[in-house]
């Protein structure tokens, strides 16, 4: 679908109060570009790959918005313009300038592409994406081809680059392996790089399912290898037993704390007696929550490893 662009050039100081005039003139889903860092609080409460460079000194801003093509712009900017007026009495609304442009769906899907490059994870894990090409690959490199898509997981934040060092210290030649909340699929493909011989993953998102799927076509994981089911591993017990009990070497969950909270009490009954329960996703606020649920269900906790704000905690599910 082909839709019209309106981005208005204007200050970070009146960011708010236009955001809001947009709003109540019935316009959704604005963007807004600034060189406003995000506070420590928000960035604790997010998972961000990639963080561009802000120029702190330019205190411009854009604000964008899209109307479907069919619609009457003139009259859309005639309220806009209006609202401007109204607002520059109180405020320095900067130049007020519109630029108009046309875009299609695909555009907003694909403009965080250019700050996602190769990396590795450590010596012999690297991560590319499909549309990059690597410069240099050595013998031993197990080289991992993601395009997340909409969905989380590019390899690149902390709490995935602990679960796939976890895979890679704990997981053994030809386990079968639980991927709950698998994202781009991104933990599971390691898991397959790393000899897992079977592979089980589940998200609640479908579109997350779907790039997933792609994403192991892509590293060339054979379809009888990988299974990718949508649902709710902690409520849903059709899902529970399509999954299968006691039946996996190593569960990775890379998820968030007050969901591994109640998750690590239904994950032992999929595990097998000493299976390893790899979680991570914990901020380093909610790491004593984690470690007392985990500990209450039946988990003896091998480690607990830490980047940045962010833990993971590798335990093994004890003998009944």
């Amino acid at each position: 679908m082909k839709w019209t662009k309106l981005t208005l050039l204007t200050l970070a100081e009146a960011v708010d109060l236009i955001s809001d005039m947009l709003i109540e003139l019935g316009i959704e889903g604005i963007e807004i570009v600034d060189n406003i860092p995000i506070t420590e609080q928000e960035k604790k409460a997010m998972f961000i790959d990639i963080l561009p460079e802000l120029d702190l000194e330019d205190k411009t801003a854009k604000i964008s918005f899209y109307i479907e093509e069919e619609a009457n712009i003139q009259e859309t900017l005639a309220k806009i313009e209006e609202g401007l007026n109204q607002l520059s009495e109180f405020i320095d609304i900067g130049s007020g300038h519109i630029e108009i442009s046309e875009t299609q769906d695909a555009d907003w899907i694909n403009n965080w592409k250019e700050f996602f490059k190769p990396f590795r994870v450590d010596e012999t894990i690297v991560i590319k994406p499909t549309w990059e090409v690597l410069s240099e690959v050595n013998d031993n490199d197990l080289v991992i081809e993601i395009d997340p898509g909409t969905s989380f997981g590019t390899g690149a934040h902390e709490t995935t680059k602990l679960c796939i060092l976890g895979l890679k210290k704990h997981m053994k030649q030809d386990d079968k392996v639980l991927d709950v909340g698998c994202g781009s699929g991104i933990l599971s493909i390691v898991a397959s790089k790393l000899g897992a011989t079977t592979i089980m993953s589940t998200d609640i998102d479908p579109i997350a399912v779907d790039a997933a799927y792609e994403n192991a076509g892509v590293n060339h994981i054979p379809s009888d290898e990988i299974k990718i089911l949508c649902g709710d591993i902690i409520t849903d017990p059709i899902l529970q037993q399509q999954i299968g009990m006691e039946c996996y070497d190593v569960i990775v969950a890379n998820i968030l704390a007050d969901i591994i909270i109640p998750l690590s009490g239904e994950i032992g009954k999929h595990l097998k007696p000493d299976g390893i329960f790899i979680s991570s996703g914990i901020i380093n606020t909610k790491r004593d929550q984690v470690k007392e649920a985990i500990l209450k269900n039946n988990f003896t906790i091998l480690e607990i490893n830490e980047m940045g704000d962010w833990v993971s905690i590798v335990a093994k599910k004890s003998q009944n």
